[in-house]
């Protein structure tokens, strides 16, 4: 078939999937505000939860059975529905949120991501995200919080807050450390120290982590890799353009330290923790350039060159902005 034709029949096929599933998942959200009862609200959680991977399910048969991208999903060790883990990941297109899916839909607890408080207001998804609990973030400028300094610190809170909600009940949790998708232009614009990241935002995972504890497992480092070179969008994948995706995935264990303490307050603690993120990203970005060496015999095409710099330089450099 053409590509457009392609593109138009899986489309719809997803919309049709998400028609089906989202009027069942607002009623139970519905049932759940109104009925204000611990057990009653956990079980409409799972349902939701179950609702949703259901979709999810949908979603990647149909993407499946009408291309032929091959998702090249290499795990070390099993996973397990039953536990919580925290998600890292780069973040370069909207096919990376279809790549979890591939990689994690009932393998892991479904996850949740932090969204942008504007997305509440798209048809459908929006109370969807709600009915699922999914944290929505306000972001500041720095031109606002200097002109009302008193709203600094308050997407942490959400954070938090949100997070609470999540200690009954397995969850896995995704965060792009980045804050945005990967483009040249951004990359030049932060002067990143890695060739092929974004720098890295610590203030979030450290957050989740103190709110999580020991119920989160351990952290998954998601890398995702394009073999085309520049990362495709929705309608390429869905229209059959997109021959392979590689999603490589690292479980690291979480040492005690990295929970007990508090980054909000603690000068000492914050800077060990974004080190340990910046020594993380250090790691991706490695990582990364050793697939393009498997892919082409070469590291590829980059949107910087390397640059050299202390690890304590890095770290700074990496972190700031926080």
């Amino acid at each position: 078939m053409p590509h457009w034709l392609t593109g138009s029949l899986t489309l719809l096929v997803i919309l049709l999937n998400t028609l089906i599933g989202i009027g069942p998942m607002l009623l139970i959200g519905l049932l759940k505000v109104a009925i204000p009862l611990r057990g009653f609200q956990r079980r409409c959680s799972q349902a939701v939860m179950w609702i949703a991977e259901t979709w999810a399910e949908g979603v990647n048969r149909t993407i499946n059975r009408t291309t032929a991208v091959r998702w090249d999903i290499r795990c070390e060790g099993s996973l397990n529905p039953r536990h919580s883990y925290l998600v890292v990941s780069n973040h370069q297109s909207w096919v990376d949120i279809l790549a979890l899916l591939q990689a994690f839909n009932r393998k892991t607890p479904y996850f949740k991501f932090f969204l942008k408080k504007e997305l509440i207001w798209i048809p459908f998804l929006g109370l969807a995200f709600w009915a699922l609990d999914y944290p929505f973030m306000k972001r500041y400028s720095k031109a606002h919080l200097a002109r009302r300094p008193q709203d600094r610190g308050k997407d942490l809170e959400i954070t938090q807050q949100a997070c609470e909600k999540f200690r009954d009940t397995p969850v896995t949790i995704v965060n792009y450390l980045e804050g945005t998708r990967l483009t040249a232009a951004k990359h030049r614009a932060q002067d990143s120290p890695f060739r092929h990241l974004l720098k890295p935002k610590s203030g979030g995972i450290a957050f989740v982590m103190a709110a999580l504890g020991k119920q989160m497992r351990s952290l998954l480092d998601v890398t995702i890799v394009y073999p085309e070179g520049t990362p495709p969008g929705f309608w390429a994948l869905v229209s059959g353009r997109v021959d392979r995706v590689i999603v490589d995935i690292r479980q690291v264990e979480l040492a005690e330290d990295l929970f007990a303490g508090d980054y909000a307050n603690d000068p000492r603690f914050r800077i060990q923790f974004q080190k340990w993120v910046n020594d993380l990203w250090q790691a991706k970005d490695q990582r990364i350039a050793q697939l393009h060496a498997e892919l082409y015999g070469r590291p590829a095409g980059t949107p910087e060159p390397a640059r050299t710099a202390s690890d304590q330089d890095m770290a700074a450099r990496a972190s700031s902005g926080d």
